[in-house]
């Protein structure tokens, strides 16, 4: 069985078809989703779910690309439903320097108080970082990340850059982007890091693997991400899919 620890079932695009894709999930080996917030509307929405179905699972936080109307107000709320007991961590929070909005400093004041809040609620950190490698590293030293521990989300940088993430503790989440042709730099981090600090992960309805790159990503599609995985590393799938399980249990430990 194969978790997927990092999916945004609440999007729009699975409006019409997201009951049907779900129930098909675990007749093909998906044993646990972890939904992941991203702004305060797709934090309830994946309450919603969390409650709906049994084996997903949620994440909560404010994405850097949502975070400029964010207040204190809703980092307490957030800090309120981190109590549920299917609420495995705080994310996904980072910085994306990729779009020029928000401001830099936005995005550090909310990264920054959002480190702070799973270190309040003693709960892992899920961490979307894009373009702004040196600046995350820095806050998250500054933050004293490595005693609160999480994962960096569809790892998109060096392997330089991974040895300061797992100096930390710091898992990385790897998806669709290890299958592409133009994924090389992501495979030599692959083939770099120890087995136990990987997640297999989607970000459905995004980055599909190929051979369905380009169409909407959902979970049935980490098989594809489990054997690029075993293929880099010499292991058979079955072993990666458990070692990943294994993984994911033992980051978030309120995953049943």
């Amino acid at each position: 069985m194969i978790i997927d620890t990092h999916a945004h079932y609440d999007d729009k695009v699975f409006d019409e078809d997201r009951e049907a894709v779900l129930a098909d999930l675990q007749g093909k080996e998906i044993s646990r989703v972890i939904n992941s917030g991203s702004s305060l509307a797709a934090c309830k929405r994946t309450l919603e779910l969390t409650e709906k179905y049994d084996f997903i699972y949620g994440t909560l936080g404010i994405h850097p690309c949502d975070c400029e109307e964010l207040t204190e107000e809703d980092i307490q709320w957030i800090k309120e439903k981190c109590a549920l007991k299917k609420i495995v961590a705080v994310g996904e929070i980072g910085l994306d320097y990729y779009w020029d909005e928000p401001d830099r400093e936005i995005q550090k004041k909310w990264f920054a108080r959002q480190m702070e809040l799973a270190k309040e609620v003693q709960l892992p950190m899920v961490i979307h970082s894009r373009d702004a490698a040196q600046d995350t590293i820095t806050m998250m030293k500054e933050h004293y990340a490595r005693e609160i521990g999480g994962v960096i989300h569809c790892y998109s940088y060096s392997k330089e850059s991974a040895r300061d993430f797992l100096d930390m503790g710091f898992y990385f989440g790897v998806g669709g982007v290890v299958t592409f042709q133009n994924g090389k730099k992501l495979k030599e981090v692959v083939e770099y890091l120890p087995m136990d600090r990987i997640l297999t992960e989607t970000d459905s309805p995004y980055l599909s693997p190929v051979p369905n790159r380009g169409k909407r990503n959902d979970s049935r599609n980490l098989h594809y991400v489990v054997a690029a995985i075993a293929e880099i590393k010499g292991l058979s799938v079955e072993e990666v899919k458990e070692i990943c399980k294994a993984n994911a249990h033992r980051l978030y430990t309120k995953l049943k």
